[in-house]
């Protein structure tokens, strides 16, 4: 995966000083937004979401979305860093599942390399499982975990991601070896939902904005939810109120490519902050059942670094990370 993802970057290398543009202000932006996961998940929705406030407010003239997966969106964090270095064109959604997957894969690229433009939304994790199961509630499920670790089928977003990471904590909270657990990795959350909704998992793990549909329908059953303090208008409580010490933070965020400075950087931050200050972006994630979690990019590269530490600390903790 190493040399891969080393290859992958030399090759962007090459291109990058062609995607290159000239400094431009809101308005005037022409971008591509590289979501580094398959079409139906968080980054993908949150890459489209942007898109489409953007145009719709005219902070930027067009806006495409390319999808690229593959490893934890660590390809996609890969050619990213090869081909945006110092473009004014580039963006990047990311968040802790690429923290995760960047230590987890030993990645020579993470998010430190690339260029905090803001953090955008809190999106809540869910502990689903099948409308059928048997399993009624978190305790059922950590029974269940804790009788047979190996036969306990978790499904959810990309290995070392914030799914995995949160499924390995409850294992390791029902006594049972989070090192030893029967986590299946998929790239996107659409995939993961098939495998729930076709009776493949015992319980799976999304950011609740994914799955919510399929909540509210009763096709999945809702055990908890990821957050610190219940949330209105979701009926699953909390890990913590449940009793389990235990809380992660879904979060979003943008970037620019490396070395991207001055003027540009200036019209790609104002560009995004206008977008996700303006009525249009709250009425649509507030309709997508994601939390605001903006922070500015001052702030959001300080959350970075400490994010990166906490992560690997939970990682190497739980066996997913040396």
């Amino acid at each position: 995966m190493r040399n891969f993802l080393k290859i992958a970057i030399g090759l962007a290398a090459l291109t990058g000083a062609a995607l290159q543009a000239g400094a431009s202000t809101a308005g005037d932006l022409e971008l591509t937004i590289t979501a580094p996961a398959g079409a139906g998940g968080g980054w993908d929705s949150a890459a489209r979401s942007l898109q489409e406030v953007m145009m719709a407010t005219g902070e930027a003239r067009s806006v495409q979305v390319v999808n690229v997966p593959g490893a934890g969106g660590t390809v996609g964090l890969a050619q990213f860093v090869g081909s945006a270095q110092g473009s004014s064109d580039q963006l990047l959604v990311a968040g802790i599942t690429l923290v995760g997957a960047s230590i987890s894969n030993a990645s020579p690229v993470d998010l430190t390399q690339v260029t905090p433009i803001a953090r955008l939304t809190g999106d809540p994790l869910v502990i689903v499982v099948p409308k059928d199961s048997p399993i009624k509630s978190i305790e059922e499920l950590l029974a269940a975990v804790k009788k047979d670790v190996a036969t306990t089928i978790w499904v959810g977003g990309s290995a070392g991601g914030a799914d995995h990471i949160l499924a390995a904590l409850v294992t390791k909270a029902a006594g049972a070896d989070p090192s030893k657990i029967n986590y299946v990795a998929y790239s996107g959350g659409g995939e993961a939902l098939a495998a729930m909704l076709g009776g493949q998992a015992t319980a799976g793990v999304s950011g609740y904005g994914e799955w919510e549909g399929q909540i509210k329908s009763g096709d999945l059953r809702a055990l908890a939810i990821s957050y610190p303090e219940p949330i209105d208008g979701i009926e699953a409580k909390p890990l913590k109120v449940q009793g389990l010490d235990i809380e992660l933070v879904n979060w979003r965020g943008i970037f620019a490519g490396p070395n991207v400075e001055g003027k540009d950087l200036e019209a790609l931050k104002a560009a995004v902050d206008n977008t996700v200050k303006s009525q249009q972006w709250k009425d649509l994630i507030k309709a997508r059942g994601w939390s605001d979690y903006y922070a500015p990019a001052d702030e959001f590269k300080g959350f970075i670094a400490s994010e990166t530490d906490r992560v690997r600390t939970i990682l190497t903790s739980i066996g997913l990370a040396k």
